[in-house]
């Protein structure tokens, strides 16, 4: 049964088409947007975390294209940025993580320029999903339609207990174009990813977690944090190549073209030709705790 406020949950942000971020989208360069220079997204880091929170709660932290591209941005320099160490991504407030896209911004779309839409978004998302750097989605409230793909481009998810999860975009007459189709059946198998796509149902946090869509749920966003938090400085605690090349050979189990086998051993190989690997085995032999420089 589809939500009582579905439109105002799914596509809540009313803004105009057609400004310079829109522009960009279509063909026209990048302009590059520094972290701080970021108007819908917070970013502050800590102990090496970078925390991103979409920063428009009275739209409930819609995805526009504006927000988009300061997605993409933050996380071009999230690569580059030797301090950042991992990331936590999460929407401002309570009620939403991110509710979904913004439906005026849609409604212009037309069959071209729909498809570099679609593109757009993939491209943005694969940024976050290929980081070399762990991300986690920590998810408070409604991840729907852009919402719930960009948290299944992230490493991992941690949901709060009011979480709720869905893919509605049937309801407009359309379909996931970030990258849903693909990453829910990856996730969770084709047939409830079939179920929750055609019927555009929502699921809370406990049915996602059952699913494999969540790693963790915990009551509160402070809990879910703390447990982001208690899981990156874990893995910030290992070597962070060999890191990097998990991601590269866990995404490689979905490129059809890549043999998985041998990304895994080209990677293994890397791993051994880096110092954190010297370090690592003196380290387990001399009994003391590893020193990793990522080198």
């Amino acid at each position: 049964m589809l939500h009582e406020s579905f439109f105002d949950i799914l596509y809540f942000s009313k803004k105009s088409f057609g400004n310079a971020q829109t522009a960009c989208i279509f063909g026209i360069q990048h302009s590059p947007i520094s972290m701080t220079d970021s108007n819908n997204i917070l970013s502050d880091e800590k102990e090496g975390i970078l925390y991103l929170t979409v920063n428009r709660e009275s739209k409930l932290n819609a995805l526009n294209f504006a927000t988009l591209e300061e997605i993409r941005n933050i996380f071009n320099e999230v690569s580059d940025n030797k301090n950042i160490k991992a990331v936590i991504v999460t929407g401002s407030g309570e009620k939403a993580f991110i509710a979904g896209a913004d439906i005026s911004e849609i409604a212009e779309l037309n069959e071209l320029n729909a498809r570099k839409f679609a593109e757009n978004g993939q491209e943005i998302f694969s940024l976050i999903e290929n980081c070399h750097k762990p991300v986690i989605a920590v998810v408070n409230g409604f991840a729907l339609g852009g919402g719930c793909e960009l948290a299944m481009a992230c490493h991992m998810r941690v949901a709060t207990a009011n979480a709720k999860f869905g893919q509605p975009e049937v309801n407009l007459g359309i379909i996931p174009g970030y990258g849903g189709t693909q990453r829910l059946t990856y996730l969770i198998g084709r047939g409830k990813a079939n179920e929750l796509m055609m019927t555009g149902d929502m699921i809370g946090a406990e049915e996602a977690y059952t699913l494999g869509l969540v790693n963790h749920v915990l009551s509160s966003k402070s809990e879910a944090m703390a447990k982001a938090e208690e899981i990156l400085h874990k893995i910030m605690s290992k070597a962070p190549l060999a890191i990097g090349m998990i991601v590269d050979c866990i995404n490689a189990v979905f490129v059809p073209d890549e043999n998985g086998y041998q990304t895994e051993a080209n990677s293994f190989a890397r791993c051994v030709k880096s110092g954190d690997y010297t370090e690592g085995t003196s380290a387990f032999l001399e009994k003391r705790k590893p020193v990793f420089k990522g080198e």
